[in-house]
């Protein structure tokens, strides 16, 4: 994808000097943290390019010209741990003490008013990541080496995000890992007015992915959903959303027709780079993790993405008000 914007070193420089008078630990204190965020947008500190580049994304989502983002360039912490493959998120909470990239997260979901959403599962942090953990190796989960299929995230959850963002922290250089984008609109297009009719019917269940089953054994499947919502959103993890018991025969045709519309609808794809941003819908799209070429798969499995969920805005985080957990805004259980 070519990015919409790309920051110039003086830009780069310019915006982590900003970014590094946070002073604020997101993992120990985010609501300080976000607020200390919120204190330089209102004092007007952020660089008006950066404003203005997240104004455009947030103009372009709203009138349907593109909901998937590359900002190139992007300040990141200038010294990273190596978080190793046992437990990478443990490892971070305790050696990674600059906070640079979760900064630069929080400024642009203030800034596209995108108010972040955190799991518990997940330690409860607002920003988490795309890692590799050596237990869930060839697994279908984000904590694994593996690709992804098509998929929006936390299919099988009550509370899912509307958007996401992925900051490139460590990216091997020499091996080809795209993260691959298709707009729901375009679905559409593939589907028939019946099969979309059939899809809006809550005639299908995914289930949960391991590493959420490993945190609740008493998640199995979900209720029994739909897989259009809106006009464009789909809840769907190909290879696992599937037909309830039941169902009527033309549910599953309908499914059928969606993985044909899979093959043949448009994609678009990314490779991640270090300092890369990419933002993407979760909901009116679907996104996989595609390997093209993995040369060093010991360096491939070092791959680091900092990432963060985000309602679409602040009504679509109030009608989850009342799953708040420890009355901390958007931090659920599930």
């Amino acid at each position: 994808m070519k990015p919409i914007y790309t920051l110039s070193n003086d830009e780069y420089a310019e915006l982590y000097r900003v970014l590094d008078g946070v002073g604020k630990n997101p993992y120990e204190e985010y609501e300080a943290f976000s607020q200390a965020v919120r204190d330089l947008v209102e004092r007007g500190e952020v660089p008006q390019f950066f404003v203005d580049v997240a104004n455009r994304i947030r103009a372009e989502r709203e009138a349907g010209t593109s909901d998937a983002h590359v900002i190139r360039n992007c300040p990141i912490d200038p010294e990273l741990p190596e978080l190793g493959d046992e437990d990478p998120v443990a490892v971070k909470h305790v050696a990674k003490r600059t906070f640079i990239g979760e900064a630069l997260l929080e400024l642009f979901a203030q800034l596209a008013g995108n108010p972040l959403l955190a799991y518990a599962r997940n330690w409860g942090d607002f920003f988490t990541d795309v890692v590799a953990i050596r237990k869930y190796s060839g697994m279908l989960t984000g904590y694994s080496d593996s690709e992804l299929f098509f998929h929006n995230d936390r299919t099988a959850h009550d509370v899912r995000a509307d958007y996401i963002a992925l900051l490139g922290m460590r990216c091997p250089g020499n091996d080809l890992i795209y993260t691959g984008f298709i707009d729901g609109r375009a679905m559409l297009n593939e589907l028939t007015e019946h099969d979309q009719a059939m899809l809006r019917r809550p005639y299908y269940i995914t289930p949960f992915d391991v590493f959420s089953k490993e945190k609740n054994e008493s998640l199995t499947f979900s209720e029994v959903h739909s897989i259009l919502e809106n006009h464009h959103s789909f809840r769907y993890l190909d290879t696992s959303t599937t037909t309830a018991p039941g169902s009527p025969v033309e549910a599953k045709d309908a499914l059928l027709a969606l993985k044909d519309a899979l093959a043949k609808v448009e994609k678009q794809r990314h490779r991640i780079l270090e300092r890369d941003l990419f933002l993407l819908a979760n909901q009116d799209g679907l996104h996989s993790r595609e390997k093209i070429e993995i040369n060093d798969p010991a360096e491939a499995r070092k791959r680091w993405l900092l990432k963060t969920y985000a309602f679409r805005d602040d009504a679509a985080a109030d009608r989850h008000a009342d799953k708040w957990l420890d009355s901390v805004r958007g931090r659920v259980a599930d």
